[in-house]
């Protein structure tokens, strides 16, 4: 039985970058969830007959809302639900889902990078039949009926048992519960050498920061690589990801940090986010930015059997570094610079213009799906360290000595109250007409600008995209409100320092970027605005 239920619309239902996110608390509210999932189904044509993907993190909230989504799935004609078991699975396995069933679209559950449990974050995003995100004409519609409906549809069924594999039917929709790793896993041996990384004889240490990449780590990393089961680090996913903050990056990330920069380290350390599109890659002595990481990449992606053919083109979002575009130049290939958010790779990916793609927010991944790809990244690092015999530390300094080296940072202030933050990007694109020419102690300004992207697929553009400040030689800043945080705003400035080949190549990064970060407090009023003296998280 299909049971209509009469509900009112919420004001604060607009999905950022990567869906709607919000504390679990908010979700919890009557017909909160239900309003959102309604509101995909009424936007996305097609359903009747269509296959549903849904999975997620495993944080809290994730089995109450999978249950949800299957019996409004169920009331909106669609007639297969693909469901990981347990209700996990990770974003990137989630799109490869999505485009191997040929299904409509899929639900993740996830809040990526936010921590979980009950008083934490939970999220829902849409992503299409590429696999990717839904772009922003589909975001803008969803959001649109949110503001609008009257009425959500469930199936007046029981809940489904989600650890066990197989199909069972609802009001007539087969759903079907998958191993989450075993599609992703064959995936991702199509792709690397298997055989060389086995043989290599590395030594690694993955942190999975409790989050939902645990089990793909331990199929593909210790059963199908035979590293040492210990090789995996606070691998069982968990509600709350522990406690942790399952943010890869060095400071939840510490204890890999720790490990990687001591006597006892292994060749080669990495870690994955709560849902798996994330990555840290450090060597044993050797921090690898995201911005370095999507550079080395592409410019040794040629060792791996899946790239072996070159590489299309390399897409990076504004404020990720320039590094890659030297890369680019040398390949005599394209290089894309898009606004932050996957879904304008996807475009770029689907029009088969680039191969490579990568944001400083620690996200890089491929064609093979259109998400970004911690684990994928990890494996690619390790089939170049197999083939090369080479450690992180050699190839990070090859690299620099060929390309020279982006000193780059990103400060983020957190938790900012959303008028001051507001205020001082209102206060930054009142400025740009005049900053040009105006000197911040040795740095002089070049140029200055509010991102904008026109899309080469579709003509489409998107404006506000950050506000650059470029200065002569080669330096920048750049000003972000993220779209990523489920309460206040958080201000994001990335700092950037270009050092050519023979130039001072293994210097302190903060040191080099001192002048950088001094230019740029000047010019936003950054303490003044939001009162704090220093970030809350450098990466």
């Amino acid at each position: 039985m299909i049971r209509t239920h009469p509900t009112t619309p919420f004001d604060d239902q607009k999905p950022g970058t990567s869906g709607l996110r919000k504390k679990v608390r908010v979700f919890q509210r009557p017909n909160y969830a239900e309003n959102f999932i309604q509101s995909v189904f009424d936007v996305v044509e097609g359903k009747d007959g269509a296959t549903l993907v849904i999975g997620g993190d495993g944080r809290y909230l994730n089995r109450e809302v999978i249950q949800t989504a299957i019996r409004m799935a169920a009331a909106a004609g669609f007639a297969r639900v693909v469901v990981g078991r347990g209700g996990i699975l990770s974003t990137p396995a989630a799109s490869n889902v999505i485009r191997r069933r040929g299904a409509l679209g899929g639900l993740v559950l996830s809040a990526s990078h936010n921590p979980g449990g009950p008083d934490e974050d939970f999220g829902i995003k849409y992503n299409v039949a590429n696999g990717g995100p839904a772009p922003e004409k589909v975001t803008e519609a969803i959001h649109a009926r949110t503001l609008s409906i009257a009425e959500w549809k469930a199936a007046d069924s029981a809940d489904i048992d989600l650890d066990t594999l197989g199909e069972v039917t609802v009001e007539g929709m087969t759903v079907e519960v998958i191993d989450p790793v075993a599609d992703y896993a064959a995936l991702m041996e199509t792709l690397f050498d298997f055989d060389a990384i086995r043989n290599a004889g590395l030594t690694i240490a993955f942190d999975a920061m409790s989050a939902v990449t645990g089990p793909y780590a331990r199929e593909i990393l210790v059963n199908r690589l035979g590293f040492a089961a210990d090789s995996v680090m606070n691998g069982e996913p968990l509600e709350d990801f522990g406690g942790h903050h399952p943010d890869p990056n060095l400071v939840h990330a510490r204890q890999l940090h720790q490990l990687m920069m001591s006597d006892a380290a292994p060749d080669f350390g990495a870690a994955s986010d709560g849902d798996g599109d994330r990555n840290l890659i450090i060597g044993r002595g050797r921090f690898v930015t995201p911005s370095d990481s999507l550079a080395m990449l592409a410019a040794n992606a040629h060792l791996a059997p899946g790239y072996a053919a070159g590489l299309k083109g390399i897409a990076r979002s504004m404020p990720t570094s320039a590094a890659a575009d030297r890369v680019a130049e040398a390949m005599n290939i394209p290089i894309f610079e898009t606004p932050t958010g996957w879904k304008f790779f996807g475009n770029l990916l689907d029009a088969g213009m680039a191969t490579i793609c990568g944001e400083e927010s620690a996200g890089t991944g491929s064609d093979h799906v259109r998400e970004k790809d911690g684990l994928w990244a990890v494996l690619l690092w390790l089939n170049i360290l197999a083939a090369t015999g080479k450690s992180v530390d050699t190839i990070a300094r090859e690299h620099w000595a060929r390309f020279g080296r982006n000193y780059y940072a990103r400060h983020d202030y957190e938790g900012v109250d959303s008028a001051a933050a507001d205020t001082l990007m209102v206060g930054l694109r009142g400025q740009l007409a005049e900053l040009p020419g105006r000197s911040f102690g040795a740095l002089t300004v070049a140029a200055a600008d509010d991102f904008a992207y026109e899309d080469p697929t579709d003509g489409s553009v998107s404006r506000h995209q950050g506000v650059r400040v470029l200065f002569a030689g080669g330096s920048r800043v750049v000003f972000r409100l993220s779209g990523t945080g489920t309460s206040g705003a958080t201000l994001r400035v990335y700092l950037e320092r270009y050092e050519p080949a023979g130039g001072d190549l293994d210097a302190d990064t903060g040191a080099m970027l001192a002048e950088i970060a001094a230019a740029a407090d000047a010019i936003a009023g950054i303490a003044q605005h939001t009162g704090r003296t220093e970030p809350d998280v450098i990466t």
